[in-house]
């Protein structure tokens, strides 16, 4: 059981980008393109919610243990294809008496346009225990194609990573959200694009060592055959203002559960009006 397939799974994997096919009526719908041209004008996405010099550092704990800690950092900007880019790094790494059992040191990279909140560049680096896995991928939203060391694919315009995803959704609004309402979406990773859902569960005001906070809750629907899709429910709390920062995650898996709880924050947009006074 690797770590860090639950941590994403409830930290990035969550939430993504382009309504997928079978939206209802109930559903969020996001800006489409219908044809193709040479150099499309792309969509652009209001973003209230982040901004470069964020800082999020999490616990990530197995029933009273704190097993590793995880951190997502937007330290810069870059430019990719003439596009200005959040460069977004997720890092993950055990405690160190639990580097003895099993030692993790994970890193995730995605760069988003910060006009339209997709993706143009992802890469996975994975170390854990002896363990390892490279995955880089660049996305060519002029022609669609999801560009890997093996081969191209085809992707949907405004496909997401498993990173830039969590992005993407905390630019949306949920006020008028009724619990069961879900948002579909779309992810690319390895070789396969996937539908997936955001269900969206209710409000909930919830404390963490970071301090107390009126938070939304969303429930991420992983699809079959999809990634993830062993890892049981995710539940992720963000919190409840134009923010959206994840506050608290809990992945169920077969022996129990993980949770990663906010500890502290910086460089994130003032007012965080979700946040209750101490």
């Amino acid at each position: 059981m690797r770590i860090t397939t639950h941590v994403i799974g409830f930290l990035a994997l969550s939430l993504g980008c382009q309504v997928g096919s079978g939206a209802g009526s109930h559903e969020h719908v996001s800006p489409a393109v219908d044809s193709l041209k040479t150099r499309p004008s792309f969509r652009t996405v209001k973003n209230r919610a982040f901004t470069k010099g964020e800082e999020l550092v999490y616990d990530v704990n197995y029933g009273f243990v704190t097993a590793g800690e995880a951190t997502i950092t937007i330290p810069e900007y870059r430019t990719i294809r003439g596009r200005k880019c959040y460069h977004v790094l997720f890092h993950v790494k055990s405690k160190p008496f639990f580097d003895v059992f099993y030692k993790v040191r994970d890193r995730y990279e995605t760069y988003i346009d910060t006009r339209g909140i997709f993706p143009w560049k992802f890469e996975q680096h994975i170390r854990e225990g002896g363990y390892s896995r490279d995955f880089i991928v660049s996305f060519d939203h002029y022609t669609r194609k999801a560009i890997t060391k093996d081969r191209n694919y085809d992707i949907p315009l405004y496909v997401q990573d498993i990173m830039s995803a969590l992005f993407y959704v905390r630019t949306m609004n949920f006020d008028g959200f009724r619990p069961g309402q879900k948002v579909w979406l779309r992810n690319f990773y390895k070789d396969s694009t996937y539908t997936l859902g955001v269900k969206y569960l209710g409000r909930q005001e919830i404390d963490v060592e970071a301090g107390t906070f009126k938070t939304i809750i969303l429930q991420p629907l992983i699809s079959e055959g999809g990634l993830f899709k062993a890892s049981g429910r995710i539940f992720v709390w963000v919190s409840d203002d134009e923010r959206k920062i994840p506050v608290q995650v809990k992945a169920e898996i077969p022996i129990g559960s993980i949770v990663g709880e906010l500890i502290r924050y910086r460089g994130v947009r003032l007012p965080l009006r979700g946040k209750i006074d101490d």
